[in-house]
């Protein structure tokens, strides 16, 4: 057993953020991050776009913000929350800025970028690897904090509440964290580690559809540990799918193509060149995510084309190789040259604005249990993000939920009786599985259904059969689950599994169109 005051789960701006907070404020408390591929993979290092945040006060203030975030969340967010995080933002970006995160400047002012749905200029960016930029600066400042150590290469299988504890009542509104199951893929252990506070920074969950901008990691393990023991999950059925990645005929990880280079002068165009979004918003390229994504969608069926084009020939070229240099990298590797050819893109899985419910200070319904970041439905985004203000939810809450830790871990209210009861994990008379290929089979099968069935555009019928479909996944899963010894990928299925349930059946309450849920039978009613 390993013993921590805190527990991180996750190394993206939210969990690194929050680690350093409470390390500064308590040099002796024993702060464990554990992550479960290398340390910098995270949602956080491929966030192209960058941090929405009021710098230029003449042109731009709060306000503005406030209601361009409200606008896109379609009426859906708090607005107290909202007007928190906006109003919060400019002395969390100035703390990443001393931290040692670079970000671009012109005669010593910050260039600020637009994207859709912003009516300022208010981007701060590092060329179109913000997120990259972000993630390096707070890993070298974690490494340098003694009480934090991190453990790369370690996979959260459960939390561990009372329902671990041997003859424990369950009561469902007392439901306590204490810690979680881990198993380290090096030695192929399962580690019990006991803390005071977890905090759940686990990211999206992308690849429970096909296509997604998400890397691999992203498969919704907070989310579904957390439902699995009890804790408040809500609107899963708002999943934001970016207009624009860059199409690939292997399916996966798709390379984002940002926002800004609309927000910069691109056009969206199909395949045999004709301008399409005029018919859709008046603000044609620059309307929200949801609007584009649709759009995009439905000129795809009308022409059976499996992509549309993006067309950046008439912007200024040393313009885009400034401000775009790793996306014309991209592209010019794939055989495609911006200057002259449209680039093909698709609409991809991008974020998801569900998750954990939590408080302004990142509490979850779980006692002791912390989340932050995308894998939280916090309040901020209602049903739908808006661009570049989720670097900065991570920020804000990771802020917040260090706060409240610290002022926890001083008042040291801890029931520590439980924690001696929870047992070691117990893997005795299980087997490995000695065929993959069901695993792999399964994942495929899910992603098929979900990104068919429950996409961008839902109906009565489609989610109805995929709950039929996932029922039977399902049961196939739980089965492999009881008699296997556990291997991440055997968990992230696991984990996908419940995330599609939930979106399925939160689809299914829905009574009314909002954001990035659009039901064709909700639209006709």
């Amino acid at each position: 057993m390993i013993k921590a005051d805190v527990l991180v789960i996750g190394s993206g701006i939210s969990g690194l953020s929050y680690a350093i907070k409470v390390s500064e404020q308590l040099p002796d408390a024993k702060i464990i991050i554990v992550t479960k591929s290398d340390e910098d993979e995270s949602n956080t290092k491929y966030a192209q776009g960058g941090l929405a945040v009021v710098t230029d006060f003449k042109n731009d203030n709060f306000e503005k913000h406030i209601a361009d975030t409200m606008r896109a969340g379609d009426g859906d967010n708090k607005r107290d929350v909202v007007e928190m995080v906006v109003r919060e933002a400019p002395t969390r970006f100035n703390e990443i800025v001393e931290w040692g995160a670079n970000f671009d400047k012109k005669n010593g002012e910050f260039t600020l970028g637009r994207e859709g749905g912003h009516t300022e200029n208010r981007i701060v960016h590092h060329k179109d690897i913000t997120g990259f930029e972000i993630e390096r600066a707070l890993l070298e400042t974690a490494k340098s904090s003694p009480n934090i150590e991190i453990l790369d290469h370690h996979y959260v299988v459960d939390i561990i509440t009372q329902h671990h504890v041997p003859g424990k009542e369950l009561n469902e509104g007392e439901i306590n964290c204490y810690g979680a199951y881990i198993l380290d893929e090096k030695s192929k252990n399962i580690k019990k580690i006991t803390s005071k506070i977890t905090l759940a920074a686990t990211g999206g969950a992308g690849h429970v559809y096909k296509n997604t901008t998400n890397p691999t990691i992203a498969t919704g393990d907070g989310i579904a540990f957390v439902a699995r023991a009890k804790g408040k999950v809500t609107n899963m059925q708002y999943y934001q799918f970016h207009p624009t990645a860059l199409y690939s005929k292997i399916d996966g990880m798709l390379f984002l193509i940002s926002e800004a280079v609309r927000g910069d002068g691109a056009k969206l165009r199909t395949k045999t060149g004709e301008k399409f979004m005029h018919k859709y918003d008046k603000r044609e390229e620059l309307a929200s995510r949801d609007i584009v994504a649709r759009a995009i969608d439905n000129e795809m069926k009308i022409t059976g084309d499996e992509y549309v084009g993006l067309d950046c020939r008439d912007m200024n070229h040393e313009k885009f190789l400034e401000h775009f240099p790793n996306i014309y990298k991209k592209c010019k590797d794939e055989g495609i040259d911006p200057f002259t050819q449209l680039i093909p893109v698709v609409p991809a899985c991008h974020y998801l604005m569900g998750g954990i419910e939590v408080d302004k200070d990142g509490q979850s319904s779980i006692n002791n249990l912390f989340a932050v970041g995308e894998c939280t439905n916090s309040g901020l985004h209602g049903a739908n993000r808006l661009a570049s203000n989720s670097l900065l939810e991570g920020l804000v809450f990771g802020h917040n939920a260090a706060m409240k830790t610290v002022n926890l871990l001083k008042e040291n209210n801890f029931n520590f009786d439980d924690l001696k009861a929870v047992p070691e994990w117990n893997e005795e008379g299980m087997k490995i599985i000695d065929e993959m290929v069901i695993v792999s089979y399964l994942r495929k099968q899910l992603q098929e259904m979900m990104s068919d069935l429950v996409g961008i555009v839902r109906s009565n019928r489609r989610l109805k059969m995929a709950l039929q479909k996932h029922q039977e996944i399902a049961a196939a899963v739980d089965e492999i689950y009881r008699y296997s010894i556990l291997s991440p990928q055997l968990s992230e299925l696991r984990n996908l599994t419940t995330v599609a349930h939930l979106i399925i059946t939160q689809s299914m309450e829905m009574t009314e169109n909002k954001g990035a849920f659009y039901n064709k039978d909700l639209a006709q009613a």
